[in-house]
Parts: C-alpha cells; structure tokens; sequence
C-alpha cells in the first residue's frame, strides 16, 4: 500500500466521537472515546489519532459489539456491528469536541 492510500485509509479509521455519561467520566483521566471501523486495530486507531489531532498517545484499547438480533412481527433483522476505541493521551495532550472554556 503506498504512502498516500495508508493515510487515506487512516483518515476514515475515526467515525466520529462516542458522546456518553461513561465517556465524560473517562474524560477526566485524560481518555476519549471514539467510533471506529470494524477492521481497523490499535495500531491504526493510534496513527490516526495522532495524524487527526497532533496529539500524543499512550494507549489504545477497544471493545467489539455485536449487533443484536431484533424482530419485528414476524420479520427477523440484525443491527449493524460496531467497534469503539478507548484512547488514553499522554499528559499534556488534549482533545476538545465541544469548543472548551
């Protein structure tokens, strides 16, 4: 893969911030939480975030659900498959989403 379609690649690992009760609490220890690909692993999840962001990461952890079966009559559907990512920065790093104080 060549240089310009690893960092293409990169540019779509991050959905988009994963805005929750748990993820505000995280936030004071210095973590974000992020959506993420499904095939996307630590080490991608980390680069993107320092080409994102221009900050330092310390350590990367994610968590896989599965999407659940649901019904509808007699209809069977599944939800989609999702991946989030727990990003803790170094000191001195920070991300803000929602414009800080």
């Amino acid at each position: 893969m060549s240089k310009r379609a690893h960092e293409e690649r990169l540019m779509t690992v991050i959905r988009g911030p994963h805005l929750s009760e748990k993820a505000h609490v995280v936030a004071e220890s210095n973590q974000v939480v992020f959506k993420v690909r499904t095939d996307a692993n630590k080490a991608e999840i980390r680069k993107a975030v320092e080409m994102m962001f221009e900050v330092e990461v310390d350590n990367v952890t994610v968590i896989n659900y599965a999407g659940k079966l649901k019904r509808q009559g007699q209809n069977y559907g599944q939800r989609a498959a999702w991946k989030k990512a727990y990003v803790t920065l170094a000191p001195g790093s920070q991300i803000e989403f929602l414009g800080g104080e």
